[in-house]
């Protein structure tokens, strides 16, 4: 039996990412026959086969925290089955249970729910019990494996504060985490409001904050917005909407792919923990750790959502040298200084005005153009077929994107061959931007493959080797992989240890986003020294004070210094912005060409000719 833990502490990886929960357990135990006259604590030594099933198709789904089966295992709800005297005993299979699924991929979180009792009319007697059995369900959830302990769907501050001291006694080492529950009308069942809530746990000296249960995803997003005032991580787990009876069933309606809308607002507020409650399942979770995934950077440990892929030490056969890729990994390798131009067709049948831009900057001395796939998730001709068009009309030797959005593994696969078969080499591999910010909102978005997946697909096939491991027919992949970096990222240690993550699933050379602050490119190039890697930094003239304006409001992971907003204000709109914003540029690069091996420059609004004029005496001066 496993006993293996992640390698991060609990506390640790938070602060690196968001983690995903699972989802229920009692709802499923009920849809694979338990019936509710049964006690489902008692599974844990019953039908551990059953309870580990479960807990095995959460982290395949790609939970990060599993919780154990143990949210009703004290002495005042088992007492109702005549099983008074199995508190510890239930506990504590629960939590190996769950520990021996977990193993290193996913945290376990030792799950203690309420007694029933109402703090307000419960004797001294009853209270001194409650006390107790928290503490002996405390005790042995660590014993058996926990790495944190989630206090949930309590009611009353007052019975939370006797856990919360049982569980800060017999498990001194566990992180907790407080989840409290509250009705309609916005307040928890002795009266308090989530702000009150949230500063009452906070100065009892919880280490991290929840909502559960409740009503729906709505008014747990609500309720976490008041509570996240405290200023402590928040945990957000709602039910799947109010349950119907249908055919003599309870049937939770909220569906997965609503769950997703609600795990990225959850994100976008500030959550730093979301999951599920009653009527949630594996596909609610899959769906939210996409979300998850995409907006905050995924988890650590690496997340199990994507299990075809195994992140395993590399096997098969030697990669190809570095230099012996391509002739842009040639000139990397050879520490020559390269730059890259993004050109992408434009949307519609005819992709001449961007292949004769292509042309024009590789005769002018850029040494590749790199081509996005569907930026900003709009529709146009696939970059590989533009990448297809370089090749054989011009001999253009083109990056191309690679993004996770638009195709499964299969898919992804199958692109990667077909872009090696036609002799392109170099990639750039990205998470990829979601529907919702394009012209197709409705949109269905894959991402069986974040960027950290796919460069490890990517790196594995450059071993020679298929995504389950099985000799690729033909040989091995040589392809130079490159990744982004936001430098301007609101959490740059958690952009940092993401790429770190990404060096180790196989990326080569770094290509940073835009960045207009000197000072900022300098602090990050000395946190990535320890990574070796190449950097080729990112460049985009500004072209106005509203463009400047626009990217340093509303573009994530965007900064541009104050003095460079307020240099583009000082100038008539037109060709004297465009003049400034082309001077901008070149004193950042100019400045900072001796400590990176590129630049990688994204003209505005296809405007090519400003890249050039940044680039002027570069390369010579």
């Amino acid at each position: 039996m496993s006993r293996t833990r992640p390698e991060a502490p609990f506390l640790d990886a938070l602060r690196r990412s968001t983690l995903v929960f699972d989802g229920a357990m009692g709802s499923l135990l009920y849809e694979r026959g338990v019936f509710v006259t049964q006690n489902f604590e008692q599974l844990n030594v019953a039908r551990p086969d059953l309870v580990k099933k479960i807990h095995a198709e959460y982290v395949a789904a790609g939970a990060n925290v599993i919780e154990t089966n143990t949210f009703g295992a004290n002495r005042f709800r088992l007492e109702r089955y005549g099983l008074v005297n199995e508190v510890r005993n239930f506990n504590l299979a629960g939590a190996r249970l769950a520990r021996e699924i977990a193993g290193g991929d996913a945290y376990v979180a030792g799950s203690i729910g309420p007694t029933g009792l109402v703090p307000g009319v419960a004797t001294r007697d009853d209270l001194a019990a409650a006390a107790a059995t928290f503490a002996e369900q405390a005790g042995a959830l660590a014993e058996g494996g926990a790495d944190l302990l989630i206090l949930e769907t309590f009611r009353h501050l007052d019975e939370i504060k006797l856990a919360i001291d049982a569980a800060r006694a017999a498990a001194p080492g566990l992180p907790v985490l407080a989840s409290m529950t509250f009705d309609t009308s916005g307040v928890a069942a002795d009266g308090s409001e989530p702000e009150r809530v949230a500063r009452t746990l906070r100065d009892w000296g919880v280490d991290l904050l929840g909502v559960n249960c409740g009503d729906g995803p709505q008014l747990s997003l609500a309720m976490a917005e008041r509570m996240a005032t405290a200023g402590l991580p928040l945990c957000v787990q709602p039910n799947a909407g109010l349950p119907r009876t249908v055919d003599g069933r309870q049937l939770y309606m909220a569906t997965p792919e609503y769950f997703d809308v609600f795990a990225r607002r959850m994100i976008q507020a500030g959550a730093a923990m979301i999951g599920g409650c009653c009527g949630t399942t594996p596909e609610h979770v899959r769906w939210m750790a996409k979300s998850a995934r995409m907006l905050r950077g995924g988890a650590a440990p690496e997340a199990a959502a994507r299990p075809q892929i195994t992140m395993d030490a590399p096997t098969g056969l030697e990669p190809t040298p570095l230099g012996e890729r391509s002739p842009l990994a040639a000139k990397i390798a050879a520490g020559k200084f390269v730059v890259s131009v993004e050109v992408n067709p434009a949307p519609g049948l005819n992709p001449e005005s961007a292949l004769s831009a292509a042309k024009m900057l590789i005769d002018s001395g850029v040494d590749v153009v790199n081509v996005a796939d569907g930026p900003r998730a709009t529709a146009r001709m696939t970059n590989l077929a533009f990448c297809s068009l370089l090749v054989q009309r011009y001999g253009i030797e083109p990056i191309l994107h690679v993004c996770g959005r638009d195709r499964n593994l299969i898919g992804q696969m199958a692109h990667l061959l077909g872009a090696h078969a036609i002799g392109i080499k170099n990639l750039v591999i990205i998470t990829g931007d979601p529907p919702k910010v394009g012209d197709y909102p409705e949109a269905t978005a894959v991402y069986d493959l974040d960027s950290i997946g796919l460069l490890h697909m990517a790196s594995t096939m450059n071993r020679g080797l298929d995504p389950a491991g099985k000799p690729i027919p033909g040989g091995k992949t040589s392809f130079l992989l490159a990744t982004g970096l936001e430098p301007g990222a609101q959490d740059l240690d958690k952009e940092i240890a993401r790429l770190e993550r990404k060096r180790a699933a196989g990326a080569d050379i770094i290509m940073t986003q835009p960045i207009f602050h000197q000072d900022l490119l300098e602090k990050v190039l000395r946190r990535i020294e320890h990574l070796g890697m190449p950097v080729l930094v990112g460049v985009l003239p500004l072209v106005s004070h509203k463009n400047a304006e626009f990217l340093h409001n509303e573009v994530p992971g965007m900064q541009i210094p104050e003095e460079i907003r307020e240099r583009m204000r000082k100038v008539p709109a037109g060709p004297e912005a465009r003049k400034e914003g082309v001077k901008i540029a070149r004193e950042m690069l100019f400045s900072v060409r001796d400590r990176v091996q590129g630049a990688y420059l994204m003209p505005p609004l296809g405007k090519y000719e400003l890249a050039l004029e940044v680039l002027d005496g570069l390369k010579t001066g």
